[in-house]
């Protein structure tokens, strides 16, 4: 598996406690950049004013760094612009929501 593949499953086990599902298919994830040994996530939350956005970020940051077999430097970059919207979800969520 290579490394962009590691990160996108590890992601994929953080949840969003409020709504149940996972913030990669929730959409909050909006890249992943790997160079060399660095990897910056870029993520937003489902709303600017989460109060949960700290630690759904560490959660993140320590999903990540854990999956990595190697050293890597990890970022978990929050932003708001573009703002979150359910069209980001992946089928599977919209499933587990509707």
């Amino acid at each position: 598996m290579d490394t962009k593949a590691k990160i996108e499953t590890a992601l994929k086990t953080v949840m969003d406690p409020e709504l149940g599902v996972n913030i990669f298919d929730l959409g909050l994830i909006y890249g992943i950049d790997i160079e060399d040994k660095n990897v910056v996530v870029t993520m937003t939350m489902t709303s600017a004013a989460c109060p949960m956005h700290n630690l759904m970020s560490q959660l993140a940051d320590n999903a990540v760094y854990e999956a990595l077999d190697e050293k890597y430097e990890v970022e978990i970059k929050v932003v708001f612009e573009p703002a979150w919207t359910p069209d980001l979800m992946s089928a599977a969520a919209r499933d587990i929501l509707n």
